[in-house]
């Protein structure tokens, strides 16, 4: 049984409980098998659309197995850090969330492609942003020298978030497209979690609603339930994005109630801010105090950035004031473009409505300039409208204003990217599973549109 069936097959409600009494059932015979399949079911039921329930009696019939000794694996780590997570709570589970985070950090190849696909979820719940992407290019380079296809969409999937969430649509574009190459030729179904992100971030309704509607629908179907948690997370930010705070707030509310403990975690941000702006303080300061439990024990700048964010939201002036200025610090030493962006707009609109409008308009113009440079339209007019509200009359042309140009399809743009990397035509062709005719006849198309004769010249192209 392969990790990548959690994630690929998309799981219905009854799977975890059927797992876990695989898992039972093998304990007399395979305790090694056992235990692996005790964590394909917890994860069934964290990532699928099962109950909290089902989750926590995977997680007690975890904490009940007997003890791997005084040597134990990554394995015996990540189970008993998930199951303490479950049973006792953020704050309790962090020290053996690290302890597995370590141990998968030093695992080796063998192990990574066993239990790889676990570690993600380690580093989201320890709030680290710059190990986030480490573990899953490592995968990546594990899976292609074995030749395991069809696990290389988790881990396309995998780095795609960091790097989305580190505002790098370009390179997360190519991900998700080389995501759903891989998927294609090999028949393994895959939910476009990173998709999803990507058209949230960005802003565009139309699109990322398409999305959303049919993540959602697909679940109800019985298709593939894992999307849900995210299609949900998702509309929250895109929702946020466009001001629309009551749909941010019942939709950060369904992702929040999910049994996905990453995204139910990473939508509780969402879930303040959209209860303070819709005007519900009971739900925004139950979405506070369940973040304070998972945040404040973490201490990374990610971490508290955004507590001391949302916190922020919730504070009177003095207390405000301070805690904004923490955010935006904080989170200015990350490499979470996109969350200290929000920082500086938040900021901004609080400076403007108590009347500080010089300092409330260098938060709202730097705001407004990082979301058009990381591509977030949504956000970036948010921000427009706050400068315009204190008063600003002068527009900066935008970038994609001031230099039209046809846009680049999404496999165009990978082949660009990958070309512009130093990949020949013939490892591009590998990389994406085309000829490599198609990747020249692509690039003739490429130049054509960004108005360039060659190949070199891609390196000096936004």
């Amino acid at each position: 049984v392969r990790g990548h069936i959690t994630f690929a097959a998309g799981f219905n409600n009854e799977a975890p409980l059927m797992l876990l009494t695989a898992a039972q059932r093998l304990e007399p015979f395979d305790m090694d098998l056992a235990r692996e399949t005790y964590l394909i079911a917890w994860a069934s039921a964290s990532y699928g659309a099962a109950s909290r329930d089902s989750l926590m009696a995977i997680s007690r019939a975890m904490r009940e197995l007997p003890s791997p000794g005084e040597s134990p694996r990554a394995l015996d780590l990540v189970l008993d850090a998930y199951a303490l997570l479950v049973t006792d709570g953020h704050r309790a589970a962090l020290p053996a969330l690290r302890r597995a985070m370590i141990a998968l950090t030093h695992a080796p190849p063998r192990d990574l492609l066993r239990w790889g696909w676990a570690a993600g979820g380690l580093t989201a719940l320890l709030w680290e942003d710059r190990v986030m992407a480490d573990m899953p290019a490592r995968l990546i380079g594990e899976v292609r020298s074995a030749g395991a296809l069809s696990e290389l969409p988790i881990y396309l999937h995998a780095l795609g978030v960091p790097v989305l969430l580190s505002g790098d649509f370009a390179a997360g574009a190519t991900l998700v497209a080389q995501a759903g190459a891989v998927a294609e030729a090999t028949g393994v179904p895959m939910t476009q979690h990173t998709e999803l992100l990507l058209t949230a971030l960005r802003g565009n309704e139309a699109e990322a609603s398409t999305l959303i509607t049919a993540a959602v629908e697909e679940a109800d179907a019985g298709g593939r339930p894992n999307g849900v948690a995210s299609a949900h997370w998702a509309a929250a930010i895109l929702y946020n994005g466009l001001a629309r705070y009551e749909e941010a707030l019942s939709a950060a509310q369904a992702a929040v109630r999910s049994a996905n403990l990453i995204v139910s975690e990473w939508a509780l941000p969402e879930l303040v801010e959209a209860a303070v702006r819709a005007g519900d303080d009971t739900a925004a300061h139950g979405a506070l105090e369940s973040l304070a439990e998972s945040a404040a024990a973490c201490d990374t700048h990610w971490a508290q950035g955004i507590l001391a964010r949302c916190r922020a939201l919730l504070s009177d002036d003095d207390a405000a004031d301070h805690l904004h200025r923490e955010a935006v610090e904080r989170l200015g030493r990350t490499i979470l473009r996109p969350e200290l962006a929000r920082a500086h707009l938040l900021y901004g609109e609080w400076l403007r409505r108590k009347r500080r409008r010089a300092e409330a308009r260098a938060h709202l113009r730097t705001a407004d300039e990082m979301f058009v440079s990381i591509g977030m339209e949504a956000f970036a007019e948010r921000a427009r409208r706050e400068l315009l509200a204190t008063g600003e009359t002068a527009r900066r042309t935008r970038r994609n204003e001031a230099a039209p140009r046809e846009e680049l399809t999404p496999q165009e743009q990978q082949i660009a990217l990958l070309v512009r990397d130093g990949l020949s035509n013939p490892e591009v062709a590998a990389r994406l599973f085309v000829s490599p005719r198609t990747v020249e006849w692509h690039l003739r198309k490429i130049f054509v549109k960004l108005g360039i004769s060659s190949r070199t010249q891609l390196r000096h192209v936004d």
